[in-house]
């Protein structure tokens, strides 16, 4: 268990489909632990990939196109410590993995940027808005540190 002040080492984000907020988190988790962080995303539906997930992302340097979604049947990996759940479809599936596996379990309402309506860029304004929530709780949560400089 991960509990206060200790980093988990493999981390499994979770929505609805693993196409905007999932993929998100991971790729967040990724560029600021490099190399220290396992990580990985999933969905509890099958799902396709956003074009404005690629957008909002690009904007922070984030290549998103090896992302294929994937459900957590297709999930390759087991043994994380931590499971961050961003839809509650997402939060119950992720309960079920605590009957056979000792993992923690947490919940972090997101809300879901594709329900945005509106031009193209008010639309891309509730992607980053996303991103931007997701980037500050992954820093908080897994005790980000910024590199100092020299």
């Amino acid at each position: 268990m991960t509990g206060p002040g200790l980093r988990p080492t493999a981390v499994l984000f979770a929505c609805g489909m693993n196409s905007v907020r999932s993929p998100m988190a991971e790729a967040l988790t990724e560029k600021l632990f490099p190399n220290q962080i396992y990580v990985r995303s999933a969905g509890v539906r099958e799902g396709k990939t956003d074009p404005f997930v690629d957008a909002v992302m690009s904007e922070i340097g984030v290549d998103m196109s090896t992302h294929h979604p994937k459900t957590f049947e297709e999930l390759e990996e087991s043994g994380f410590d931590l499971v961050i759940t961003l839809a509650p479809e997402a939060h119950h599936k992720a309960l079920d993995m605590t009957r056979t596996d000792a993992v923690e379990v947490e919940y972090w309402p997101t809300m879901d940027p594709t329900l945005a309506t509106g031009s193209r860029e008010q639309i891309l304004n509730e992607y980053r808005a996303v991103r931007d929530q997701l980037m500050m709780r992954i820093k908080k949560r897994l005790d980000w540190q910024p590199a100092a400089s020299l």
